[in-house]
C-alpha cells in the first residue's frame, strides 16, 4: 500500500493542490496529513475519489469547528485531533505535529510504531531509530527552501530502507 504524507500547507491551496497530484501519481490510497492547514478553505483540496485523508491539528490551525466540519464535507476525511495512532498495510504510524521534539524522540525510540511522522520544523527528513523510522515530509510557504517543498510517500510492502520517498512539489506560491 502506498502512503502519502504532507504537512505544513499554511493556507497554501497550489501547493495542497499539487501534493495530491503528485499522490494520485503515485498510487497513493491514504493521506495523511500532519497539520498545520491554518483554516478550513484548504480542506476541500484534498479530496480525491477513493483516498482516505487522515490529519492531525497543528499549532497553527485555527477555527476548529470549521476543521472538523470540512474534514466531515471529505469523501474519505478524518481530524484526529493533535495526535492519531493509524495502521495501513500492516504498518504502525504514529502521527503528530510534533512542536516538542523530545515528544518526537520518545514515540520513535518506544519501539512501537514503524513509523513516527512529523511536520512544523519544515525540513524533510527521514531517520532510523531503533526499528522505526521517523519521517517529516517538508513544508509548503514561501520562506521554505526549495528542497523542503516536498512530500514523502511510504511503500508499506517494501523493506524499510527502501520504503520512503521523497517527492517535489512545484506549484506557483
Amino acid at each position: 500500500m502506498q502512503v502519502g504524507i504532507v504537512s505544513d500547507t499554511h493556507d497554501n491551496v497550489p501547493a495542497a493542490q499539487a501534493a495530491m497530484d503528485v499522490f494520485e501519481d503515485a498510487g497513493v490510497e491514504a493521506v495523511i496529513h500532519c497539520g498545520d492547514f491554518v483554516a478550513p478553505p484548504l480542506i476541500p483540496h484534498l479530496d480525491r475519489d477513493g483516498v482516505e485523508v487522515h490529519a492531525v491539528r497543528g499549532n497553527n490551525d485555527g477555527e476548529r469547528e470549521g476543521l472538523v466540519d470540512a474534514f466531515d464535507a471529505l469523501s474519505g476525511g478524518t481530524l484526529h485531533g493533535r495526535f492519531a495512532e493509524l495502521e495501513f498495510g500492516g504498518r504502525k504510524f504514529a502521527v503528530l505535529h510534533g512542536e516538542e521534539r523530545p515528544v518526537i524522540e520518545s514515540l520513535a525510540s518506544a519501539g512501537e510504531y514503524d513509523y513516527v511522522v512529523h511536520g512544523h520544523w519544515h525540513v524533510r527528513e527521514e531517520r532510523t531509530v531503533g526499528e522505526t523510522t521517523v519521517i517529516n515530509p517538508g513544508a509548503h510557504f514561501p520562506t521554505v527552501p526549495e528542497d523542503n517543498r516536498t512530500v514523502a510517500v511510504v511503500d508499506t510492502e517494501a523493506a524499510p530502507e527502501e520504503a520512503v520517498a521523497f517527492h517535489d512539489v512545484e506549484s506557483p506560491l
